[in-house]
């Protein structure tokens, strides 16, 4: 029973870019570098008919590619974080590609999904981590930044069924309209169906 999420792939410069700002901070876990992605919509752990059909229904979305930008960070969690992110700048069809995903999670018969979509890669986790090193990190680094990169796909990945964490898996891979479908290369993370 596999565990799926849509999501989309970074290129390795921005991915080495959010692994530059990786130090030493009590109660915080990075993510690994080949692991960062943006989440487009978690679907959970599926059975695997139920994995072919949302499959289907995800080759059949059709949204132009578009330019993406990673701006700012910041934490989930309130005043108890758990999750330390990079942003990224909202855009119509980013929107427009995450409603796409949470419609076909419908029509493959997934209850709709409870919280709005708020872009954003999660780059690090924690346990209960030391407020006043975390403070001073968001201050040093709360402007972080990418040049805009070309979003030319969007993936379904597996991760470990029951518990999640990667190492993440492309399972199929869905180009957009317009892409160069070779922009960087995707040949790596390529995994193969699990159902």
């Amino acid at each position: 029973m596999p565990r799926l999420f849509a999501g989309i792939e970074l290129p390795e410069d921005i991915r080495d870019l959010i692994s530059d700002l990786e130090m030493p901070l009590p109660g915080v876990r990075w993510i690994d570098n080949d692991n960062l992605h943006l989440t487009l919509r978690f679907f959970g752990d599926i059975d695997n008919g139920q994995a072919r059909e949302l499959s289907g229904f995800l080759g059949g979305i059709d949204v132009p590619a578009f330019e993406m930008r990673l701006n700012g960070l910041g934490t989930f969690g309130g005043n108890d974080p758990r999750t330390l992110w990079a942003g990224v700048e909202a855009s119509e069809p980013l929107s427009s590609l995450a409603r796409a995903c949470e419609r076909a999670a419908r029509w493959a018969g997934f209850k709709p999904e409870g919280r709005a979509f708020k872009p954003h890669v999660t780059i690090a986790r924690f346990h209960k981590p030391r407020i006043d090193a975390l403070t001073r990190f968001l201050t040093r680094h709360g402007r972080f930044g990418s040049a805009p990169f070309m979003v030319s796909r969007f993936v379904l990945y597996s991760a470990r069924p029951m518990v999640g964490g990667g190492p993440y898996v492309v399972e199929e891979a869905y180009p957009l309209s317009g892409a160069a479908w070779d922009l960087y290369d995707h040949s790596e993370s390529e995994g193969g169906s699990v159902w």
